[in-house]
């Protein structure tokens, strides 16, 4: 009996001291979110009648966003166009009431040459915007806006007001709106540069038209580009806060209230949110912004050289430690980059005393330097550092797709060690044939590609083709080739990788 009682005895003493621990634990991790939460923060870039509306992560300690979305919502409005130009097909299609209409389409037109042709219809696209300044400017996307001929805007107040286009920027698909009145309430902005993987963002627009809604995900990552549109200049925030068509032009802000980027697409196979969105950084916004109320357009710097990014094969070709940087497969005559000696087959490590991890980073930075300035570029070349400036030019926005010399060829294809055909040319030797099991072929080499230089050295005849493949013995092998006039770096693991 007594050992009994004991052995309750000790069961019960265990378990309030695992409770106390418990408590312990949780006070610890408590005290650390805390602690992070406050200290962590970095420092951030404000609009100017706009304070940071909360300093602590989470309001009052509550596990709830209530005090982040009563600041912030009355900031995101609703964006409706009207026009009959074409929509892109990343905006949702609000229909058209008219039965007969929608069915029968819309009166006839007189044509040309008196001929009864039907107009095009008229499109209604919906989206959402942030209001960026008290007195009115509004940014969303361009691919909400364009082609509009009336646009409106709906607050969450209940007001709808006439809205006037200032500007818009395809290239980063991004649109500044201008409304008359007064009370609106503005969003901050955030540093969209200290913005972490992994920090909590929340996601507010109006979905499907469905009402104003607000999600809550993570910054999944960062400098991502989809190729969907323009795709410019794009350096996208990832995030799994959920996104549908209509939330284009949004708000994702952090849990300090303030905007940390503009909602603008979604990768899907469903054309539904399945947890991969992507929003246009603040910093790039501010950016356009400023340019389109101070000057109507947007002005960019451009270096001239056309870049990718470094792959471990690539490292391993040129002697590289790591992969960072971003290696040069085209300088464009008479540019800034060929004025200040950049080489095709620099690896760029550098800009204005700022690492180069990846090429997307490299673009925006070199773009919002401004025409004119004088940046200091570091290269790696042939294993070593090379310290360049170079005098940045104003970027031609009318970019136009190089084309191919239409060169003709000439000899006779040969199966090479590296798995194609080729045929010399006077661009090089272009590619006939790709063997789908050979090396080549895993390295992504089609036919019609150009191969012009293999491991940095100019190629003429199979001969040199061979040559050259030899010598990379057991190395990965670089590729210069021009796919469609566009130039770029491959590599082609060896015989016995």
């Amino acid at each position: 009996m007594n050992e009994r009682f004991s052995l309750s005895q000790r069961a019960a003493r265990a378990a309030v001291a695992a409770g106390a621990a418990a408590l312990l634990v949780s006070g610890a991790v408590g005290a650390v979110w805390h602690g992070l939460s406050a200290d962590a923060q970095p420092a951030v870039v404000h609009a100017a009648t706009v304070t940071t509306p909360i300093t602590h992560a989470i309001a009052g300690g509550r596990d709830s966003y209530a005090d982040i979305v009563d600041i912030v919502a009355p900031a995101v409005v609703t964006v409706r166009a009207q026009g009959r130009a074409r929509v892109s097909p990343t905006q949702f299609q609000v229909p058209d009431n008219d039965f007969f209409e929608r069915f029968f389409g819309a009166p006839f037109e007189r044509g040309q040459r008196g001929q009864r042709q039907m107009p095009r219809p008229r499109q209604n696209a919906l989206g959402s915007g942030v209001v960026v300044t008290t007195d009115g400017y509004i940014l969303t996307n361009n691919h909400v806006v364009d082609g509009a001929d009336t646009i409106s805007v709906d607050f969450t107040d209940g007001r709808s007001l006439t809205a006037k286009t200032i500007g818009t920027d395809k290239p980063s698909d991004l649109a500044l709106l201008k409304v008359n009145g007064s009370g609106f309430q503005a969003v901050a902005l955030g540093n969209s540069d200290v913005v972490k993987v992994g920090d909590v963002v929340l996601a507010i627009g109006n979905p499907l038209n469905v009402g104003q809604t607000v999600t809550m995900g993570i910054i999944s990552a960062k400098g991502r580009s989809t190729g969907v549109g323009d795709g410019s200049y794009e350096d996208f925030l990832q995030t799994d806060a959920p996104i549908n068509h209509g939330n284009s032009g949004g708000a994702l802000v952090n849990t300090k209230g303030e905007l940390v980027g503009i909602n603008s697409q979604i990768l899907s196979n469903t054309d539904a949110n399945i947890g991969i969105g992507f929003a246009i950084p603040a910093n790039m916004a501010k950016h356009v912004m400023d340019d389109l109320r101070t000057k109507g357009k947007v002005t960019r710097a451009q270096l001239g050289v056309t870049v990718q990014a470094v792959t471990a094969d690539m490292a391993a070709s040129l002697g590289l430690k790591d992969t960072k940087g971003a290696i040069v497969s085209g300088v464009t005559e008479g540019s800034a980059a060929e004025r200040a000696g950049v080489k095709r087959g620099d690896v760029i490590v550098s800009f204005n005393g700022q690492p180069v991890r990846e090429f997307n980073s490299l673009r925006n930075r070199v773009a919002e330097t401004g025409p004119g300035s004088t940046a200091e570029i570091v290269v790696i070349r042939d294993g070593a550092e090379k310290k360049l400036s170079a005098k940045l030019d104003e970027a031609n926005p009318q970019r136009l797709a190089r084309g191919s010399d239409g060169g003709e060829r000439g000899g006779d294809a040969d199966k090479t060690a590296l798995g194609v055909s080729v045929a010399p040319d006077k661009r090089g030797l272009v590619v006939e044939e790709v063997d789908p099991e050979g090396r080549a072929a895993d390295a992504g080499i089609r036919s019609g590609d150009v191969i012009q230089e293999v491991n940095r050295q100019p190629v003429k005849s199979i001969e040199d083709l061979r040559a050259a493949v030899r010598k990379s013995s057991d190395r990965p092998t670089l590729l210069l080739i021009n796919r469609q006039g566009s130039d770029l770096y491959v590599t082609v693991k060896p015989a016995n990788g």
